[in-house]
């Protein structure tokens, strides 16, 4: 067969929320070079037969260039290879996938997108929030807190008040997430919720608010950061399957015990 390369979402963290596209994918490779946020019981779903390559960029830290994963896709393929490039979430979404589709397309390679459930929709399945709704949020926008190593950001001047908000890669500057926030529009009692490695054994969340914000405990990274009013329709129920960081009170209609201190004096 003539090389093919496979740009595939693994989910956001889950195996069980792997497509039956992707797993097919997985099964026929002959490379798979994915990324440090793939999990390891997807990574063992990979035939022995398959030369396997951790090529992450995870948290700025310095090895592997896109130029150079690039040239891996290409360069496996023009041996005749099926080459899957694996990735956490969905490749379309914050996942540098545009540029690995222009160098494929500049070699005249054939390509194929798996997409895959994307974090933010993981995230908010496990706790229960509804992304929108229609007496709280007509819009979705998903965001990056990361910024380019020009240090330029992208992070809009103005967000839409009736909006959910999921900010991508929000790192542990909160105090600056949440002045970000408000001269985008936002008011400062708008409910957020926290959700640290999404759909995994060890997912953990904390729910506060934009004022409020920047006292949030430093969960493990990957995280993801949800804001807007359909952050107070939460499951408790749902979020007692976390590692839950929960403040007694968050603003009307969202009041939540904290477990750790009820646990504490059981």
């Amino acid at each position: 067969m003539p090389g093919k390369v496979f740009l595939v979402g693994a989910g956001p963290g889950d195996p069980e929320l792997l497509t039956l596209k992707a797993l097919k994918a997985l099964r026929n490779a002959d490379v798979v070079l994915h990324d440090d946020l793939v999990g390891a019981e997807i990574l063992k779903l990979i035939p022995g037969t398959a030369q396997v390559q951790n090529i992450g960029k995870r948290c700025g830290r310095k090895g592997i260039t896109q130029q150079e994963i690039n040239a891996l896709l290409v360069n496996y393929a023009l041996l005749d290879l099926q080459v899957v490039r694996l990735k956490g979430g969905d490749p379309l979404v914050f996942g540098r996938v545009g540029e690995e589709m222009e160098a494929l397309c500049t070699a005249h390679i054939e390509f194929e997108i798996v997409p895959g459930i994307t974090a933010a929709l993981g995230a908010a399945a496990t706790a229960q929030i509804p992304l929108t709704h229609r007496d709280a949020s007509s819009a979705l926008v998903l965001i990056t807190n990361h910024q380019a190593k020009n240090g330029k950001s992208n992070w809009p001047t103005s967000l839409p008040a009736n909006a959910t908000i999921v900010v991508y890669m929000p790192g542990y500057r909160y105090e600056a997430t949440a002045q970000k926030l408000v001269q985008s529009g936002l008011d400062a009692s708008t409910p957020c919720a926290i959700i640290s490695h999404a759909t995994a054994e060890d997912q953990q969340a904390f729910l506060t608010n934009i004022q409020d914000l920047s006292n949030s405990p430093h969960l493990p990274a990957p995280t993801l950061l949800v804001v807007g009013e359909v952050a107070r329709f939460a499951s408790d129920s749902a979020l007692a399957q976390f590692s839950l960081f929960v403040p007694v009170s968050v603003g009307p209609e969202f009041q939540f015990e904290n477990l750790q201190k009820q646990e504490s004096s059981e």
